[in-house]
């Protein structure tokens, strides 16, 4: 269902202090997460093999995780290291994941360790890039992570499910255009001359432009495997060349989103948004940040009650529209990296 032989967002750095284990679950495989004492993080199954307890319920003591049922200490490599008036050295070490830190994210391989490669972890424009402000924030939520990437590849839905924030009528009524390049689709939508929904009536007012007046509005989705997908949004005061229009005259962003599967039914969605306005004011990124997860909760409640909908009828054919084509090519590309997954194992 997700391919394994990948890079996956695991958690943000902050997430993983120096003093305690983190637990997560990727691609179904139970993780615990820590800091070394030099501060790298190392990530090993979440079980412990002298009486499966959970790892991540332990410690962290100088380059070992310690587990909280009965102290027994495993290296950053897996192996058992101590453990109190006992001999462990000889127990079998426990799998351990290539882990890679960058961008304030820890990234994690849940596949063949041996084809793990950092240079193959993605590299986004606004990522440590001075001209742009990050802010974002992390939603568990229980649905297929490719239901998410649906979503995300077509913004047809903003219309009706954000009404209040950012949807607008002249997204249904202007086509998206869908195409392919490589192991990269993109779904496009451009809205020319129309007035800004509230959300982008305040990114105006936040960077010093007028908020009464028409916009050209833009929506580019980008999806690249396994489930990234990087969102260009903005406004332009009417008339100044929309999406190639220059900075003095717009609001512009990326809108981040790192799915991570957990099981077949339920994901980690980091999601965020990078600025590329006034990237220096601290109060506007918590302010765009707290109004991105908002309407992002607006999501939340749909894709949990869609995926208990689709698993009550599991037999039943869905219906397939011009808007899904984002998400069909994104899913189509998903089936080809597990195809060849497959076809390597066997």
């Amino acid at each position: 269902m997700f391919p394994l032989n990948t890079w996956y967002v695991a958690a943000r750095s902050e997430e993983i202090p120096a003093d305690r284990p983190l637990g997560r679950r990727i691609c179904k495989q139970p993780m615990a997460l820590f800091r070394n004492s030099a501060g790298q993080v190392a990530a090993v199954l979440d079980f412990c093999p002298h009486r499966g307890a959970p790892l991540s319920l332990g410690k962290v003591e100088g380059d070992t995780l310690v587990c909280g049922y009965h102290g027994l200490a495993m290296g950053c490599d897996g192996k058992t290291v101590s453990m109190p008036c006992q001999r462990v050295r000889a127990f079998p070490a426990i799998q351990s994941f290539p882990v890679h830190e960058a961008h304030g994210f820890v990234w994690v391989w849940p596949g063949d360790a041996a084809l793990a490669d950092t240079a193959l972890v993605p590299k986004f424009e606004w990522q440590d890039n001075p001209a742009f402000a990050y802010g974002g924030g992390l939603y568990h939520i229980a649905c297929d992570y490719r239901l998410m990437i649906d979503n995300l590849m077509d913004l047809t839905h903003e219309t009706y499910v954000h009404s209040t924030s950012i949807g607008q009528k002249e997204i249904d009524e202007v086509p998206c255009q869908t195409r392919v390049d490589g192991e990269h689709v993109i779904t496009e939508r451009y809205m020319a001359g129309i007035e800004a929904p509230p959300f982008w009536k305040m990114a105006l007012r936040m960077n010093g432009l007028p908020d009464d007046q028409p916009v050209d509005r833009w929506q580019i989705c980008h999806f690249t495997p396994p489930s990234h997908i990087m969102i260009e949004v903005g406004v332009a005061l009417a008339g100044q060349g929309g999406h190639a229009a220059p900075e003095a005259v717009k609001a512009a962003s990326w809108v981040v989103d790192f799915i991570t599967p957990e099981t077949d039914t339920s994901m980690h969605y980091f999601w965020g948004m990078a600025r590329k306005f006034k990237p220096q004011d601290a109060s506007l990124t918590e302010q765009i940040r707290e109004g991105q997860g908002k309407i992002f909760a607006e999501d939340l409640e749909m894709l949990e009650r869609q995926q208990k909908n689709l698993s009550a009828f599991p037999d039943r054919k869905l219906l397939m529209l011009n808007i899904d084509t984002g998400g069909v090519q994104s899913r189509k590309l998903i089936d080809r990296l597990l195809a060849a997954e497959q076809g390597a194992t066997a």
